[in-house]
């Protein structure tokens, strides 16, 4: 538990804040914030008395909703910073969104450390390939190699085509400002977009880094990068570098899970996150291709190692994998639902159950087993070339580009093992299925795209993270579903330890004065798209006021009816909207604003992005209309496959996952509406089902308690 030196740091930091800022004033659900974390963070025991790892129960975890107001950022900044300098831990801040990160980075760090007097460094983590790998550049724009690359080169790894000359051209420009320290190797920093094409062949992966034994490992931009981590207090990250790195093990670019404490805002992200993560794909035309290339990179480390077994069994490895790939292209042939596609929708086949027809399963072993033979031996190549570096200084040169090139290939081969080490799989009756399917390309090359996926990251989660890790806060403006925050802690795998913290902050804001609910009488219901469509097209004229200068927000689940909309309504309100989708976003917001100001209404015409991290204060935004309710359809194959796993075990997909997803992202979308303590406004919902279906109580009371006209 809490220290009383702890308590006092706490109070005290907390305190000046409060002095140092003029109209401060504490909140209750703030406090309470900042308490339930602290807490949380002082039960944290990773050994017991006789220094014996203790199991996690979750009583080091706590999930906080906090809704817009309470000043979410500033408690567990404070908090966790205070708990992670007393315990001598790491503080890991992790958000879903890019916009999140720069505002912890930008803004609230730096006003905590100047307001409070706490005493924290921090610093951005990014992901390797956010990086250049200097090594790879210089390879790339010496004048011998830029030779080579312009040259027929039937074996080249990096290149599946021959680089014309304009790319070489950007290939020196990034050299060159690189080497005279004008660019410091980030992307994100250079002035001019990259394309991704290019940028593939000068940054790198853990396969291909060349790590110590790296002639530029001095000036590498990532591990630079990393060896500031190392020596700050805070990390800031995003929800993708934390699951890739614990997938990885765990502190391989993150601080430790039991070194450190997580605070993970925009928590309502982290469970799809984990699921995506989780992932794999593969072409079967790219494999084949870089397969076929395998044969001539185990020749030439055959020259340079004295491990002859090593190149034979990839080669061999190599041609089992090309034998298998071509089995399995001979199979999909008998999969009638890959031969026609409708509405220029390439066609897929969706494994039933993600249970392997039996002629498929032994295919699938073999293939997979063929994979992991491949890739032992492929690292194991990799490895040698290492260790021979160290030995033969005079062909250091030689065998640093070999070794990238190994290590091209093992990255390669590890996701072709990801991918079928999950196709192969088949679960538990009682565990959650696997989705896989194959989906053909409508590229005239009859190329296959092979897919699989868990339906759940929690086991995963459990594993990997919650018993791990020192102590994590889960927190966002919406983690609650129908009222309850059973929908999070299944998806999340926080449901299996049952001391875990689950707290729902109260809203500063008073709903029942400042905004107002319009349920108005439609008589088109969604299923009737047309009709509905029509119905909203004659709504809008009348909901929207056009004479005051003030913002309205409309909410669109579909693009199609957004835009069907939007070309239907008379040319007085029409010159009125911006849509989403017709200019950048930043350029939309830009001109709201702009128009406001001139004395103007305006109205935004967006989708699921506009609903989530908006942010309308005051008169921008006096009106969210709903134009329908947020139900997301399991019409891809993770989804449909989730959903008959439910359905055959006598549950109904709609009620346990449909509805509760959809009451987190409708009360979202009316979240938009009231951002501050003095805003007011409306939320119009022009879907009669929350009136007329048994669920529409449901999500009616999930809602804030707004005055009902």
């Amino acid at each position: 538990m809490l220290t009383d030196a702890e308590k006092d740091l706490l109070r005290d930091h907390y305190r000046a804040i409060a002095d140092n800022l003029p109209g401060f004033r504490p909140r209750a659900a703030q406090r309470r914030m900042l308490a339930e974390i602290a807490n949380a963070f002082g039960r944290a025991v990773p050994v017991n008395a006789d220094g014996e790892a203790v199991e996690r129960n979750g009583e080091s975890i706590a999930v906080v909703e906090g809704p817009t107001g309470v000043g979410k950022s500033l408690a567990y900044l404070l908090a966790g910073g205070v708990m992670a300098k007393c315990r001598n831990k790491k503080l890991v801040v992790t958000s879903a969104t890019i916009a999140l990160q720069e505002q912890l980075v930008n803004r609230d760090l730096p006003f905590l450390i100047e307001k409070s007097g706490l005493a924290l460094t921090f610093a951005l983590a990014k992901g390797r390939g956010r990086y250049l790998c200097p090594y790879r550049l210089y390879q790339l724009t010496s004048d011998h190699a830029q030779g080579e690359l312009l040259a027929p080169d039937p074996t080249m790894a990096l290149w599946e085509r021959k680089p014309e000359q304009a790319e070489i051209d950007a290939l020196r420009q990034l050299s060159d400002a690189f080497y005279y320290r004008r660019w410091n190797g980030d992307r994100d920093t250079w002035p001019e977009n990259i394309e991704d094409d290019l940028w593939r062949r000068v940054t790198n992966d853990r396969h291909g880094c060349l790590k110590a034994g790296c002639p530029n490992r001095a000036e590498c931009p990532f591990y630079l990068a990393r060896e500031t981590l190392e020596t700050v207090d805070v990390v800031v990250a995003n929800h993708d570098l934390l699951l890739a790195d614990i997938s990885m093990g765990g502190g391989v670019i993150l601080p430790a899970p039991d070194q450190s404490f997580y605070c993970i805002d925009e928590a309502h992200h982290l469970a799809k996150k984990a699921v995506n993560q989780f992932a794999a794909e593969h072409s079967v035309a790219q494999a084949m291709g870089w397969l076929d290339k395998v044969p001539a990179l185990a020749t030439r480390v055959d020259s340079l190692i004295d491990k002859p077994e090593l190149s034979a069994n990839a080669i061999d490895a190599a041609g089992a994998c090309m034998e298998s790939l071509t089995e399995w292209l001979w199979l999909l042939q008998s999969e009638p639902s890959l031969e026609a596609a409708s509405d220029n929708m390439e066609p897929s086949w969706l494994v039933e159950d993600g249970s392997l027809p039996e002629h498929m399963k032994v295919p699938a072993a073999n293939m997979a087993l063929s994979a992991r033979m491949l890739y032992k031996n492929l690292a194991g190549m990799a490895d040698a070339l290492t260790l021979q570096r160290k030995d033969k200084q005079q062909d250091a040169l030689l065998l640093d580009k070999t070794g990238a090139d190994a290590g091209f290939f093992v990255g390669k081969c590890e996701q072709l093992v990801a991918l079928w080490d999950l196709f192969e799989k088949e679960p538990d009756e009682a565990a959650p299925p696997i989705a896989k399917w194959v989906t053909r390309r409508l590229d005239g090359k009859g190329d296959y795209v092979f897919s699989a996926s868990p339906v759940s990251a929690a086991a995963s989660l459990a594993a990997t993270l919650w018993r791990r890790v020192s102590g994590a806060l889960l927190t966002s403006a919406t983690l609650r579903s129908l009222g309850n925050f059973d929908l999070l802690l299944s998806q999340t795998g926080l449901k299996w330890l049952p001391e875990v913290t689950c707290v729902a902050l109260d809203s500063p804001f008073n709903f029942s004065e400042q905004g107002e609910l319009y349920l108005p009488p439609l008589a088109a219901t969604p299923k009737d798209p047309s009709a509905h469509t029509q119905e909203i097209i004659n709504w809008l004229p009348r909901l929207i006021d056009s004479s005051e200068a003030v913002g309205t927000l409309v909410l669109f689940t579909s693009r199609k009816q957004m835009n069907e909309v939007a070309d239907g309504l008379a040319a007085s309100l029409r010159e009125r909207i911006l849509v989403q989708g017709e200019l950048p976003k930043a350029v939309i917001l830009e001109r709201h604003y702009s128009a406001l100001k001139e004395g103007r209404a305006s109205v935004l015409f967006g989708l699921d992005s506009f609903s989530e991290g908006l942010d309308l204060p005051g008169e921008a935004c006096v009106h969210v209309i709903i134009a329908k309710l947020p139900f997301a359809m399991p019409d891809d194959p993770v989804g449909r496959t989730l959903a008959r796993w439910i359905e055959k075990r006598g549950g109904n997909p709609f009620v346990e996952l449909t509805v509760p997803e959809a009451s987190i992202k409708l009360v979202q979308a009316v979240g938009r509406l009231i951002r501050t303590e003095s805003d007011y406004g409306r939320v119009t919902i022009l879907d009669n089902r929350i009136v007329r279906q048994s669920y529409g109580k449901k999500l009616l009371a999930s809602l804030p308690a707004f005055k009902r006209i």
